[in-house]
């Protein structure tokens, strides 16, 4: 059964620190060589043959040992430790998940490509979500799909808005794990302070500079300025996704492999030139782009308006409680009022390696995600971390229930991912250099900030991808 794609998140987030380097042509073809169990693999296919035999696990002798890479740290490694523990518990005698941290998400792909030339690939391994033209270039995994269809599984509990970004022809290759959306968060105080209504937050570009120019300190208002935000590329992908517009050709990559970016759009630039002009006018602070750096003036009241990662509520709503400010969190804004398109997803999913592994392994894979994505595993997960379930079930779990209720904002996302249209816009764009694409958008951005044209800026950075893309796109064919 494919994984439905009808109508219907949040991480504690790691930033996406970009490569130093594209990768070299030989690396991907040595990564993307497959092998003699490889099946060639489409475009929507991150295929090493197909899902084995459903009992050749109940046939194997011992302990099936299951190799899982992951990249998660801190309190988020804490939560997954205690799900594989309770897999393992649950598996005694059959199955043992051994879990290894591979290093945050750009360390952990690195990692991955040096195992695929040494044939030493995991089991299991949890790749961010820029990471998956590569991840089905490569051709070292078997698609999920073919074990949900070889298995008839139901999987219509799955949110549709996530498995449709990790989906090509309605195939889903990996499976979600950690998810997250961006969001509007604002200082309600500051607002009242300000004369503003509180319930009413600015949800386009335009009624951002209105209530902006009463918030800041330059309009009398009772903020240093109105709004601030990292330069940060995945808050541009944002603003095109809910206009609409695809971020890259060929269907966002989904209709065959993008040859460019399209941040250089009417509509990106338009966003950088609102951005810019905010800045010159005195209304919005220029953070730079640490994330950090806009974080923390949020939190201490120096911008009144931010856009940010769900996985920064818990610690918004820590700074408001220790501050005496009341926290509001709103969907992503829209660059025009009246436009139907949504955010886009971020976060990571786990692909399952087939090339030279066992038949064993694999089946003894499929079932520790199969459990990491249950509603009871989810709520877990979800509680655990502040990443958005992956599972609708897992939002009607009684300590999910809970949690929720002793954090209402999150609703406010929960709300946002269902009723986003799922479309190719909102499925993000799969490209092969996806990072170091974010880089150049933030590249463009930076400049425009600093003083350059808008539209020079945005051309500039996109034109300085097509060498890369087209390198990438001819390693791989």
């Amino acid at each position: 059964m494919k994984p439905t794609t009808s109508s219907p998140t949040r991480r504690s987030r790691l930033r996406y620190a970009v490569p130093a380097a594209v990768a070299s042509a030989s690396l991907f073809l040595a990564a993307c060589g497959g092998g003699s169990g490889s099946d060639g693999g489409g475009d929507g296919d991150g295929g090493s043959g197909g899902a084995p035999a459903a009992d050749v696990l109940d046939k194997a002798d011992g302990v099936t040992t299951v190799a899982f890479w992951h990249a998660m740290d801190g309190t988020n490694a804490e939560a997954l430790t205690k799900l594989v523990s309770d897999f393992n518990a649950q598996n005694t005698g059959k199955i043992e998940v051994k879990a290894t941290y591979a290093g945050k998400y750009d360390d952990a792909i690195t990692k991955y490509k040096a195992a695929i030339q040494s044939k030493s690939t995991p089991d299991v391994i949890q790749i961010y979500d820029i990471g998956t033209r590569f991840m089905i270039d490569a051709k070292q995994t078997i698609p999920m799909q073919a074990f949900i269809d070889r298995d008839k599984l139901d999987v219509s509990d799955l949110q549709p808005n996530i498995t449709g970004y990790y989906s090509i022809d309605d195939k889903l290759n990996s499976m979600p794990f950690n998810t997250s959306m961006p969001v509007l968060y604002y200082n309600k105080s500051l607002f009242k302070k300000a004369g503003l209504d509180p319930e009413k937050p600015p949800q386009d570009l335009t009624a951002i500079r209105t209530a902006a120019e009463k918030l800041a300190k330059k309009s009398g208002g009772p903020a240093d300025y109105g709004f601030g935000a990292a330069i940060y590329g995945w808050l541009l992908e944002q603003f095109i996704a809910t206009d609409g517009k695809e971020y890259c050709d060929q269907g966002n990559g989904r209709d065959g492999k993008a040859t460019k970016v399209q941040f250089d759009s009417p509509e990106s630039v338009e966003v950088v030139t609102w951005w810019q002009t905010m800045v010159k006018d005195g209304l919005a602070a220029n953070t730079g782009r640490d994330t950090k750096a806009a974080q923390a003036a949020f939190k201490s009241g120096q911008l009144a308006i931010t856009l940010e990662s769900t996985g920064q509520l818990g610690g918004f709503s820590k700074a408001a409680k220790e501050g005496g400010w009341e926290l509001g969190a709103a969907n992503y804004p829209h660059i025009k009022a009246g436009t139907e398109g949504g955010p886009i997803i971020g976060g990571a999913s786990l692909w399952i390696n087939g090339e030279n592994h066992e038949d064993a392994n694999k089946e003894a894979a499929w079932r520790f995600v199969k459990f990491l994505a249950d509603k009871k595993s989810q709520a877990q997960w979800h509680i655990g971390t502040g990443y958005f379930p992956i599972s609708k079930g897992a939002l009607e779990e009684p300590t999910d229930v809970e949690y929720r209720k002793a954090n209402p904002l999150f609703d406010v996302a929960v709300k946002q991912l269902e009723n986003t249209k799922l479309s190719k816009a909102t499925q993000g764009c799969l490209l092969g250099v996806m990072p170091q694409a974010r880089k150049a958008s933030e590249d463009g951005l930076e400049a425009a900030l600093n003083g350059t044209d808008p539209q020079q800026a945005m051309t500039k950075a996109a034109e300085s991808l097509k060498t890369q893309i087209d390198q990438y796109n001819s390693s791989v064919e």
